[in-house]
């Protein structure tokens, strides 16, 4: 069951990063380009923050993969969960100062 949730989680990542078949621009278009509320669009609107977004699905499915690889071969699996796992905390990071630039840029 993990692994299907990893192959899952991979997959929209992937599609939502290299924009298979215009995916990628249809979600910015009608979800992350919306204000939500008081709350202008932020920096998921941009494709740039869009790319760190689906980066960070396609880390959260790398590392689940990883964990269901796990119990069948370790080395992979465990391979599989420091990816995900780094590439997430580096996509966070770029996430979090992007969220941020584009606040102060709203408020000039």
């Amino acid at each position: 069951m993990v692994i299907a949730i990893g192959v899952v989680l991979s997959a929209a990542g992937l599609v939502l990063l290299f924009n298979v078949g215009g995916a990628g621009d249809m979600v910015i278009k009608r979800v992350t380009s919306q204000s939500l509320g008081d709350l202008a669009p932020g920096f998921a609107s941009t494709k740039r923050g869009f790319n760190i977004y689906a980066t960070l699905i396609l880390a959260v499915g790398v590392f689940a993969l990883g964990l269901g690889v796990a119990g069948w071969y370790v080395p992979i699996g465990t391979s599989l969960m420091v990816l995900g796992g780094i590439t997430f905390a580096g996509a966070s990071v770029i996430a979090i100062a992007g969220e941020i630039e584009t606040f102060r840029a709203l408020k000039r």
